[in-house]
Protein backbone atom coordinates (compact mmCIF):
# COMPACT_ATOMS: atom_id res chain seq x y z
CA UNK A 1 0.00 0.00 0.00
CA UNK A 2 1.30 3.45 -0.95
CA UNK A 3 0.02 6.50 0.77
CA UNK A 4 1.41 10.50 0.42
CA UNK A 5 2.00 10.37 4.23
CA UNK A 6 4.15 7.09 3.99
CA UNK A 7 8.11 6.26 3.17
CA UNK A 8 9.00 9.87 3.34
CA UNK A 9 12.72 10.72 3.26
CA UNK A 10 14.14 11.76 6.77
CA UNK A 11 13.66 15.26 7.49
CA UNK A 12 17.27 17.08 7.53
CA UNK A 13 18.58 19.19 10.18
CA UNK A 14 18.81 21.79 7.85
CA UNK A 15 15.40 21.37 6.81
CA UNK A 16 14.17 21.30 10.93
CA UNK A 17 16.26 24.47 11.18
CA UNK A 18 14.63 26.02 8.47
CA UNK A 19 11.18 25.75 9.71
CA UNK A 20 12.42 27.03 13.32
CA UNK A 21 13.66 30.12 11.26
CA UNK A 22 10.06 30.55 10.17
CA UNK A 23 8.42 30.10 12.92
CA UNK A 24 10.93 33.09 14.22
CA UNK A 25 10.08 35.72 12.00
CA UNK A 26 6.63 35.23 12.66
CA UNK A 27 7.26 36.21 15.98
CA UNK A 28 9.49 39.05 14.72
CA UNK A 29 12.08 37.52 17.66
CA UNK A 30 15.70 37.34 17.46
CA UNK A 31 15.76 35.14 20.31
CA UNK A 32 16.92 30.98 20.14
CA UNK A 33 13.35 29.75 18.57
CA UNK A 34 13.20 25.96 19.43
CA UNK A 35 10.43 23.59 18.15
CA UNK A 36 9.62 20.77 20.19
CA UNK A 37 8.44 17.73 19.52
CA UNK A 38 4.86 17.66 21.27
CA UNK A 39 1.92 19.25 22.26
CA UNK A 40 2.50 22.77 23.70
CA UNK A 41 1.99 21.37 27.21
CA UNK A 42 5.56 20.02 26.56
CA UNK A 43 7.58 23.45 26.28
CA UNK A 44 5.04 25.32 28.74
CA UNK A 45 5.93 22.66 31.82
CA UNK A 46 9.55 22.28 30.26
CA UNK A 47 9.97 25.65 30.64
CA UNK A 48 8.93 26.16 34.06
CA UNK A 49 11.06 23.39 35.45
CA UNK A 50 14.17 24.27 33.24
CA UNK A 51 13.81 28.13 34.96
CA UNK A 52 12.27 27.81 38.27
CA UNK A 53 13.65 26.57 41.24
CA UNK A 54 13.37 26.23 45.40
CA UNK A 55 14.51 29.82 45.04
CA UNK A 56 12.29 31.06 42.75
CA UNK A 57 9.75 33.72 43.91
CA UNK A 58 6.96 33.49 41.46
CA UNK A 59 4.07 35.81 40.64
CA UNK A 60 1.56 33.49 38.90
CA UNK A 61 -1.13 35.52 37.17
CA UNK A 62 -4.11 33.33 36.78
CA UNK A 63 -7.14 34.33 34.19
CA UNK A 64 -8.27 30.48 33.57
CA UNK A 65 -7.58 26.77 34.04
CA UNK A 66 -3.88 27.23 32.61
CA UNK A 67 -2.70 29.75 35.00
CA UNK A 68 -3.82 27.58 37.70
CA UNK A 69 -1.76 24.70 35.71
CA UNK A 70 1.27 27.05 36.19
CA UNK A 71 0.92 27.65 39.55
CA UNK A 72 1.06 24.11 40.48
CA UNK A 73 4.07 23.20 38.44
CA UNK A 74 6.12 26.42 39.85
CA UNK A 75 5.07 24.65 43.21
CA UNK A 76 6.03 21.40 42.11
CA UNK A 77 9.70 23.00 41.52
CA UNK A 78 10.28 24.37 44.73
CA UNK A 79 9.53 28.11 44.35
CA UNK A 80 7.51 30.42 46.32
CA UNK A 81 4.20 31.66 44.36
CA UNK A 82 2.34 34.58 45.22
CA UNK A 83 -1.00 34.23 42.49
CA UNK A 84 -2.81 37.02 41.02
CA UNK A 85 -6.18 35.55 40.34
CA UNK A 86 -9.05 37.98 38.83
CA UNK A 87 -12.33 36.56 37.59
CA UNK A 88 -12.55 34.77 34.42
CA UNK A 89 -14.60 37.13 32.98
CA UNK A 90 -12.22 39.78 33.03
CA UNK A 91 -8.44 40.55 32.43
CA UNK A 92 -5.64 41.26 34.56
CA UNK A 93 -4.15 45.05 34.85
CA UNK A 94 -0.47 46.18 34.50
CA UNK A 95 -2.05 48.25 37.69
CA UNK A 96 -2.11 44.86 39.46
CA UNK A 97 0.55 43.40 38.42
CA UNK A 98 2.75 46.43 39.89
CA UNK A 99 0.70 46.14 43.67
CA UNK A 100 1.91 42.31 43.22
CA UNK A 101 4.68 43.56 42.98
CA UNK A 102 5.18 45.90 45.50
CA UNK A 103 3.77 43.99 48.27
CA UNK A 104 6.39 41.23 47.23
CA UNK A 105 9.31 42.87 45.96
CA UNK A 106 11.37 39.61 45.91
CA UNK A 107 9.53 38.28 42.79
CA UNK A 108 12.14 37.17 40.00
CA UNK A 109 9.00 35.04 37.49
CA UNK A 110 5.95 35.57 36.22
CA UNK A 111 3.41 33.53 34.37
CA UNK A 112 1.04 34.91 32.38
CA UNK A 113 -1.03 33.06 29.71
CA UNK A 114 -2.36 35.64 26.93
CA UNK A 115 -5.19 34.40 25.88
CA UNK A 116 -7.21 31.63 27.63
CA UNK A 117 -9.14 29.97 24.87
CA UNK A 118 -11.23 27.43 27.69
CA UNK A 119 -12.66 30.87 29.11
CA UNK A 120 -12.39 33.59 26.33
CA UNK A 121 -10.11 36.49 27.59
CA UNK A 122 -6.90 38.45 26.63
CA UNK A 123 -4.70 40.03 28.97
CA UNK A 124 -3.11 43.03 27.82
CA UNK A 125 0.68 41.48 27.95
CA UNK A 126 2.94 45.17 26.31
CA UNK A 127 1.60 47.03 29.22
CA UNK A 128 2.46 43.81 31.38
CA UNK A 129 5.84 43.19 30.51
CA UNK A 130 6.68 47.18 30.72
CA UNK A 131 5.94 46.12 34.53
CA UNK A 132 7.64 43.16 34.32
CA UNK A 133 10.82 44.48 32.81
CA UNK A 134 10.74 47.57 35.67
CA UNK A 135 10.75 44.51 38.34
CA UNK A 136 13.42 42.85 36.65
CA UNK A 137 11.74 39.62 36.66
CA UNK A 138 12.15 36.54 34.15
CA UNK A 139 8.79 36.58 31.77
CA UNK A 140 7.25 33.56 30.73
CA UNK A 141 4.28 33.69 28.55
CA UNK A 142 1.67 31.07 27.49
CA UNK A 143 1.03 32.17 23.91
CA UNK A 144 -0.49 29.21 22.53
CA UNK A 145 -4.41 30.40 21.80
CA UNK A 146 -3.28 34.23 20.97
CA UNK A 147 -0.28 33.28 17.94
CA UNK A 148 -2.07 33.89 14.70
CA UNK A 149 -5.48 35.41 16.47
CA UNK A 150 -3.60 38.68 17.79
CA UNK A 151 0.04 39.81 17.97
CA UNK A 152 2.92 38.00 19.91
CA UNK A 153 6.14 39.61 20.08
CA UNK A 154 8.38 38.51 22.61
CA UNK A 155 11.41 40.88 21.92
CA UNK A 156 8.94 44.33 22.15
CA UNK A 157 6.68 43.58 25.32
CA UNK A 158 10.30 41.35 27.00
CA UNK A 159 9.19 38.17 27.17
CA UNK A 160 11.78 35.69 27.77
CA UNK A 161 10.02 32.64 27.44
CA UNK A 162 7.07 32.60 25.13
CA UNK A 163 5.27 28.81 24.49
CA UNK A 164 3.08 29.02 21.44
CA UNK A 165 1.01 25.92 19.56
CA UNK A 166 0.17 25.49 15.90
CA UNK A 167 -3.31 23.94 16.16
CA UNK A 168 -5.60 26.95 17.19
CA UNK A 169 -5.71 30.22 15.22
CA UNK A 170 -2.63 28.95 13.28
CA UNK A 171 -5.04 25.98 12.23
CA UNK A 172 -2.12 23.91 11.83
CA UNK A 173 -0.67 20.59 13.76
CA UNK A 174 -1.10 19.77 17.93
CA UNK A 175 1.70 17.75 17.24
CA UNK A 176 4.80 20.18 17.45
CA UNK A 177 5.19 23.25 19.72
CA UNK A 178 7.58 26.17 19.71
CA UNK A 179 9.65 28.26 22.16
CA UNK A 180 11.36 31.59 22.45
CA UNK A 181 13.91 31.84 25.00
CA UNK A 182 15.94 35.08 25.46
CA UNK A 183 19.55 35.21 27.04
CA UNK A 184 18.20 35.71 30.16
CA UNK A 185 16.28 33.04 30.45
CA UNK A 186 19.04 30.23 29.69
CA UNK A 187 20.99 31.60 32.06
CA UNK A 188 18.38 31.02 34.55
CA UNK A 189 18.24 27.77 33.43
CA UNK A 190 22.14 27.37 33.39
CA UNK A 191 22.29 28.47 37.08
CA UNK A 192 19.35 25.83 37.87
CA UNK A 193 20.53 22.59 39.76
CA UNK A 194 16.60 21.29 39.48
CA UNK A 195 16.65 22.24 35.48
CA UNK A 196 15.55 18.38 33.59
CA UNK A 197 18.99 17.32 32.22
CA UNK A 198 19.03 13.96 29.77
CA UNK A 199 15.01 14.56 29.66
CA UNK A 200 12.50 14.79 26.99
CA UNK A 201 11.45 17.83 29.22
CA UNK A 202 14.72 19.45 29.20
CA UNK A 203 15.49 22.49 26.88
CA UNK A 204 18.94 22.51 28.18
CA UNK A 205 19.62 19.76 26.15
CA UNK A 206 18.49 20.91 22.84
CA UNK A 207 20.84 24.26 23.56
CA UNK A 208 23.51 22.60 24.10
CA UNK A 209 23.08 19.72 21.11
CA UNK A 210 21.14 21.93 19.14
CA UNK A 211 21.71 25.20 19.12
CA UNK A 212 25.45 25.08 20.45
CA UNK A 213 26.00 22.71 18.05
CA UNK A 214 25.14 25.41 15.10
CA UNK A 215 22.36 22.94 14.55
CA UNK A 216 23.78 20.63 12.59
CA UNK A 217 22.73 17.39 14.34
CA UNK A 218 19.22 16.93 15.84
CA UNK A 219 19.09 15.07 18.83
CA UNK A 220 16.10 12.59 17.81
CA UNK A 221 14.11 11.35 15.20
CA UNK A 222 11.79 14.31 14.48
CA UNK A 223 7.65 13.68 14.31
CA UNK A 224 8.61 14.32 10.44
CA UNK A 225 4.78 14.60 9.26
CA UNK A 226 3.58 17.35 12.56
CA UNK A 227 6.79 19.17 11.48
CA UNK A 228 5.49 19.03 7.17
CA UNK A 229 2.47 20.57 8.78
CA UNK A 230 3.94 22.92 10.67
CA UNK A 231 5.79 24.49 7.74
CA UNK A 232 3.17 24.07 5.76
CA UNK A 233 0.91 26.02 7.92
CA UNK A 234 3.19 29.29 8.38
CA UNK A 235 3.84 28.81 4.32
CA UNK A 236 0.37 29.36 4.43
CA UNK A 237 0.34 32.92 7.10
CA UNK A 238 2.83 34.03 4.75
CA UNK A 239 1.36 33.89 1.70
CA UNK A 240 -1.93 35.49 2.92
CA UNK A 241 -0.32 37.77 4.98
CA UNK A 242 -0.43 37.46 9.57
CA UNK A 243 -2.19 40.57 9.21
CA UNK A 244 -5.03 39.09 7.34
CA UNK A 245 -5.41 35.91 9.59
CA UNK A 246 -5.32 38.30 12.63
CA UNK A 247 -8.10 40.46 11.18
CA UNK A 248 -10.41 37.37 10.62
CA UNK A 249 -10.18 36.41 13.94
CA UNK A 250 -10.64 39.87 14.85
CA UNK A 251 -14.17 40.08 12.82
CA UNK A 252 -15.30 36.52 13.71
CA UNK A 253 -15.09 37.43 17.85
CA UNK A 254 -16.99 40.72 17.26
CA UNK A 255 -19.34 39.21 14.60
CA UNK A 256 -20.12 36.66 17.48
CA UNK A 257 -20.57 39.07 20.10
CA UNK A 258 -23.04 41.10 17.64
CA UNK A 259 -24.91 38.29 16.41
CA UNK A 260 -25.73 37.09 19.76
CA UNK A 261 -27.11 39.99 21.16
CA UNK A 262 -28.91 40.33 18.13
CA UNK A 263 -30.70 37.22 18.85
CA UNK A 264 -32.28 38.51 21.69
CA UNK A 265 -32.87 35.37 24.14
CA UNK A 266 -30.77 36.04 26.73
CA UNK A 267 -27.50 34.92 25.77
CA UNK A 268 -25.01 36.94 26.48
CA UNK A 269 -20.58 37.64 26.34
CA UNK A 270 -19.03 35.89 29.13
CA UNK A 271 -16.15 38.80 28.77
CA UNK A 272 -17.96 41.48 29.91
CA UNK A 273 -15.91 44.07 27.92
CA UNK A 274 -15.16 43.18 24.25
CA UNK A 275 -11.45 45.14 24.49
CA UNK A 276 -11.04 42.12 27.19
CA UNK A 277 -12.37 39.43 24.85
CA UNK A 278 -9.33 36.77 22.99
CA UNK A 279 -9.91 36.76 19.26
CA UNK A 280 -9.29 33.24 19.37
CA UNK A 281 -13.05 32.08 20.40
CA UNK A 282 -15.77 33.88 22.47
CA UNK A 283 -17.23 32.71 25.54
CA UNK A 284 -21.26 33.13 26.10
CA UNK A 285 -23.43 32.81 29.48
CA UNK A 286 -26.79 30.75 29.12
CA UNK A 287 -29.31 32.05 31.35
CA UNK A 288 -30.69 30.77 34.38
CA UNK A 289 -32.96 27.53 34.20
CA UNK A 290 -30.86 26.70 30.44
CA UNK A 291 -27.54 24.56 30.86
CA UNK A 292 -25.06 25.21 28.47
CA UNK A 293 -23.54 21.52 27.78
CA UNK A 294 -27.63 20.97 27.00
CA UNK A 295 -28.14 23.64 24.65
CA UNK A 296 -24.77 22.79 22.62
CA UNK A 297 -25.95 19.27 22.33
CA UNK A 298 -28.97 20.19 20.58
CA UNK A 299 -27.66 22.94 18.32
CA UNK A 300 -24.87 20.02 17.13
CA UNK A 301 -27.23 17.75 16.97
CA UNK A 302 -28.65 20.04 13.66
CA UNK A 303 -25.00 21.38 12.58
CA UNK A 304 -22.65 18.38 14.19
CA UNK A 305 -19.63 20.39 12.18
CA UNK A 306 -19.98 23.27 14.24
CA UNK A 307 -17.45 24.93 16.46
CA UNK A 308 -19.05 24.91 19.28
CA UNK A 309 -18.36 23.47 23.08
CA UNK A 310 -19.35 23.60 26.47
CA UNK A 311 -17.37 25.11 29.01
CA UNK A 312 -14.57 23.07 31.09
CA UNK A 313 -15.44 21.36 34.35
CA UNK A 314 -17.85 23.93 36.64
CA UNK A 315 -18.27 25.97 33.63
CA UNK A 316 -20.12 23.28 31.13
CA UNK A 317 -23.24 24.37 32.83
CA UNK A 318 -23.11 28.16 32.43
CA UNK A 319 -20.68 28.73 29.68
CA UNK A 320 -21.04 28.04 25.93
CA UNK A 321 -17.45 28.92 24.06
CA UNK A 322 -17.66 29.69 19.91
CA UNK A 323 -14.08 28.28 18.71
CA UNK A 324 -13.85 30.85 15.60
CA UNK A 325 -10.39 30.17 15.50
CA UNK A 326 -8.38 28.47 12.16
CA UNK A 327 -10.47 27.38 9.50
CA UNK A 328 -13.92 28.67 11.30
CA UNK A 329 -12.81 31.79 11.52
CA UNK A 330 -15.30 33.08 8.57
CA UNK A 331 -18.61 34.23 8.45
CA UNK A 332 -20.00 31.69 7.61
CA UNK A 333 -18.60 29.86 10.38
CA UNK A 334 -20.24 32.38 13.19
CA UNK A 335 -23.03 32.77 11.52
CA UNK A 336 -24.34 28.94 11.66
CA UNK A 337 -22.86 29.05 15.07
CA UNK A 338 -25.45 31.80 16.50
CA UNK A 339 -28.35 30.69 14.68
CA UNK A 340 -28.32 27.45 15.71
CA UNK A 341 -27.93 28.25 18.99
CA UNK A 342 -30.42 30.77 18.95
CA UNK A 343 -32.80 28.29 17.04
CA UNK A 344 -32.12 25.57 19.72
CA UNK A 345 -32.95 28.46 22.28
CA UNK A 346 -36.44 28.55 20.87
CA UNK A 347 -36.96 25.11 19.92
CA UNK A 348 -36.98 23.45 23.49
CA UNK A 349 -37.39 26.81 25.77
CA UNK A 350 -39.88 28.72 23.98
CA UNK A 351 -37.68 31.31 23.27
CA UNK A 352 -38.34 34.10 20.59
CA UNK A 353 -35.10 34.21 18.47
CA UNK A 354 -33.83 36.73 16.35
CA UNK A 355 -32.58 34.51 13.38
CA UNK A 356 -32.69 37.04 10.67
CA UNK A 357 -31.73 39.89 13.12
CA UNK A 358 -28.96 37.93 14.16
CA UNK A 359 -27.52 37.22 10.29
CA UNK A 360 -27.68 41.25 9.77
CA UNK A 361 -25.83 41.62 13.19
CA UNK A 362 -23.13 39.12 12.29
CA UNK A 363 -22.81 40.44 8.45
CA UNK A 364 -22.48 43.81 9.79
CA UNK A 365 -19.74 43.53 12.22
CA UNK A 366 -17.86 41.28 9.72
CA UNK A 367 -17.61 44.44 7.56
CA UNK A 368 -16.62 46.69 10.01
Amino acid sequence: MTHPFLDLAPLSADRFASIEDRVARLLATEQDVLITQGEALLPLEGAIRAAAGPGTVALNVTTGPYGQTFGDWLRDCGATVHDLAVPFHTAVTAAQVREAFAEHPEIDFVSLVHAEAATGNTNPVAEIGEAVREQGALFYLDAVASIGAEPVLPDAWGVDLCVIGAQKAMGGPAGVSAVSVSERAWARMAANPKAPRRSYLSLLDWKERWIDGGRKALLHAPAQLEMLALEACVERIEAVGLDTVMGRHRAAAAATRAGVRALGVGLEPYVREASEAAPVATTLRVTAGVAAFDLVARALASEPGLPLAAGGGALAKEMIRVNHYGPDATREAVEASVTALGAALAAEEGARADLEGARRAVAEAWRQ
